[in-house]
């Protein structure tokens, strides 16, 4: 597993000084950014060949939410490439060795001139150095929506919510979602199911649902159509 140390940070916790899972999430996502930089395989190596990764699922069950100043090693291993798909799991793991979360991943290889999918090349393939998965119980990567959604109020899609893709990051869409969450909801498990990118100034609609267990929030474009949808539990 690639690896790489940590402290929580003040500007990544919560009001009661514990870490956001949006922080997590970015830590999650900052490990594997350091992965493909170190093997060469990074933002310059996708430019060239005009590709990008665009994650298609997330699934995160965090045992706790690590408190400021605690000590934190954030890893993450590739454990299968087939096609245009790669998985990855994601894991953050307390200063006893104990796992704070851990988190599965679905990742599609566009061409950037196309739009449409294409091929993960050999080389990619072999300067990643597949793993076994991590043990965890994995959940199917679709989501399904309950009939009884509530549209919430518009969201607006800002500079701030873009990465260096200059669509929505995968995170921003989840912070925006967490937005719609009831007062006090305890977030133990997160998943993500992505449709479409989102672009600056494009309109996201909220539609929101609360289950036994479970609440729900599809941001959807003007035509009704899903840019993602997400579960919080």
């Amino acid at each position: 597993m690639y690896t790489f140390e940590s402290r929580i940070r003040y500007s990544e916790t919560d009001s009661e000084g514990k870490l956001t899972m949006a922080s997590l999430i970015n830590y999650f996502q900052d490990c594997s950014t350091f992965q493909s930089e170190d093997l060469g395989l990074g933002l310059d190596y996708l430019k060239e060949r005009h590709m990008v990764w665009v994650l298609s699922s997330w699934q995160i069950v965090a045992e706790r939410y690590p408190k400021l100043c605690e000590k934190v090693t954030i890893g993450t291993l590739p454990y299968e490439m087939k096609g245009f798909l790669g998985s990855r799991n994601f894991a953050m793991i307390d200063a006893g060795g104990e796992y704070i979360a851990k988190a599965n991943s679905l990742w599609s290889l566009l061409d950037t001139e196309t739009g449409k999918p294409t091929a993960v090349p050999e080389e990619m393939k072999e300067g990643y150095h597949l793993e076994e998965k991590l043990d965890m119980e994995y959940m199917p990567r679709k989501i399904a929506v309950p009939a009884n959604t509530v549209q919430r109020e518009t969201v607006a899609v800002k500079k701030h919510h873009l990465d260096t893709n200059y669509h929505v990051n995968n995170q921003q869409f989840v912070n925006i979602a967490m937005e719609f969450l009831p007062e006090n909801f305890a977030v133990r498990q997160i998943r993500a199911e992505y449709k479409k990118q989102a672009f600056l100034d494009d309109l996201l609609f909220p539609f929101v649902a609360e289950e036994e267990k479970r609440f729900v929030v599809a941001l959807r474009d003007q035509a009704g159509k899903p840019y993602v949808v997400v579960e919080f539990s």
